[in-house]
Parts: structure tokens; sequence; C-alpha cells
């Protein structure tokens, strides 16, 4: 696979025709997804590994969107995204029960944020791990609260921030000073046929997303493979009520699967919830290992 074979966005101002392109590719369904996956994983058919990319560019195009607020180009970032996508083509094993789009948005974050990470100065950012939190999630924590204006934070504003994130006070106003040094948030950005636009004019809005902080990458690496694994513990029956009621896109309801495994919904709703409980406490034990943390119940009860 290679990104010289996907459509680019030549600046800024051609982002427009760039979505359009990419609509034009179809979307896959869930035994289309898998049989494509299979051919590229046993086979190292790149035409398939080419559709799964394709019919993914608009994920990869939607969470970039949500990085407009650190002055970088949007090409820039898409492209970074679509590396990530590639990447977890590369990797997907379809057997586990997920779909592509869940596994992928992991690594699509990931690409996109250690792309933000390079090109800002880490001098200014700053290096620690609640440095990093800080610089992904300062400007959105200013806006809940009202102080996306110039100059120093009030002091009742750094301490509802440092509260928030779970930060020291004087590192929410050390980072404040260096991102506001970099680029006041009422500097122009780009000038195009509508006009001149504003830095806080491209901040990421507050709708909900599955925003993953660079610091976590790792741990949450951790935590999807253990998932994976944790699926192990089930046999077939359990896996597939699993996967089907707490992992599709679209969960499958209890009537359907009676029917299709000849039992009461209650049988089938019994089955679930210990096939959660089996999962949960293998994901539990498997991160234990691997990073000595607690799992939120959350990350599989989806």
């Amino acid at each position: 696979m290679s990104s010289s074979s996907l459509p680019i966005i030549a600046s800024d101002s051609g982002l427009a025709r760039y979505l359009a392109e990419i609509r034009r590719f179809p979307m896959l369904q869930p035994q289309e997804e898998f049989m494509l996956a299979k051919s590229w994983r046993d086979h190292g058919d790149t035409e398939a590994a080419h559709r799964l990319v394709t019919s993914h560019l608009r994920l990869v195009a939607k969470i970039a969107m949500g990085y407009r607020g650190y002055g970088l180009p949007i090409g820039e970032v898409i492209s970074e995204g679509n590396v990530g996508l590639m990447q977890a083509v590369k990797r997907f094993e379809p057997e586990k029960g997920f779909r592509l789009a869940t596994y992928a948005m992991w690594w699509i974050k990931a690409a996109i944020q250690e792309y933000i990470l390079r090109s800002w100065s880490l001098v200014k950012m700053g290096t620690t791990a609640n440095q990093k939190k800080l610089f992904f999630n300062l400007r959105k924590a200013k806006s809940q609260i009202s102080a996306l204006g110039e100059g120093d934070l009030r002091p009742e504003q750094v301490a509802t921030i440092a509260t928030k994130l779970g930060v020291h006070e004087q590192e929410v106003i050390e980072m404040n000073r260096r991102l506001g040094g970099d680029s006041s948030l009422n500097s122009l950005v780009r000038s195009d046929g509508d006009g001149d636009s504003e830095w806080q004019d491209w901040l990421a809005d507050d709708s909900p997303s599955p925003d993953i902080l660079m610091v976590e990458h790792e741990n949450n690496s951790n935590r999807h493979l253990a998932l994976m694994q944790g699926l192990e513990v089930l046999n077939d029956r359990e896996k597939r009520i699993f996967v089907a009621r707490r992992l599709s896109e679209q969960p499958v309801t209890l009537e359907e699967l009676s029917e299709e495994f000849n039992v009461s919904r209650e049988r089938i709703r019994q089955i679930e919830v210990r096939a959660f409980e089996k999962v949960q406490k293998a994901v539990k034990e498997n991160i234990a290992i691997r990073e000595d943390v607690t799992v939120p119940v959350s990350y599989i009860a989806q």
C-alpha cells in the first residue's frame, strides 16, 4: 500500500474537492470488509487493501477536522491520518470480531497527534505527560468556561481548568502563555474567497468524539490488544452474541439472536451477561500484566 495512490489535497482551498472525491468510494458491508481483510492478510492482495483504505478515507477526514485548532494545514493533518489508516489495515485481524473503523480509529488519531507534536516546538510545548495533556486539552477547557481571550487567565479560571484536567495551576499558567506566545486565538490563519478566518473559528467543537490523548496512546493500544485477547476466553456462541450485542455498530436484537440459536430471548440475555463478565475479567488480567493499571468498565461496555 502506498499513500501516493490516494487522493490528495493540493491546498486548504482544495478541501471541498477532496471531500467530494473521497465520497465516491463506497462504504463496505461487514461481510465484504471481512473477505477483503482476509484476502489482504492471507494473500497479500494489494487491491483488497486499497479498497479497505479508500472506503475509510471519510473516517480519517472526519477525525482530522477535530484538530483544526493547531494552526496546521488541514491537508497535512488528513495525510498523516491516512498514514495511520494504512498502518491499521496492515495490522487488522478480521477474525477478532471488530469492524475496521473501530480498530483504525486508534491508529488514525495516534498518527495525527504525533504529527502535531512533531510540528510544534517541544521546547515551547513541554515534554512531560501533564504538559502533553494540557497541550491537547487547554483550548477546549478554555472554551468551555468562555476564557478564549488573549492574555493571562484569571486565578479562578486557572483553578477551574487545573481541577478539570488534573494538573497543577502553575502548569496551566505556563502552557497558556506558551500557546498564546505562538499564536493568538484571534490571529488570521487563512485567506480564501470568503475572507480571512481567525484561529478561534477553526477550533474543534464540543461534539462527542472518541478523543484519545497522545500521552495515553500506549496504554490505549495495550487495552485494545487486551480486549481482543479477552475475546479468546469465549466459546463460539458466546463470542457471536457478545460481538453482535456489544461491539457491533448496529447491535443485533435479542429476538434475532434467539431465532439464530433457537433459544429464548432471556437465554440470549443471560449468555450476553456471562460473556461480558468473562471478557471483562480477562481484559483486566491482561492489562494488569502489561500496565499495572485498571481498565475502566466503560472501555468494553460499548
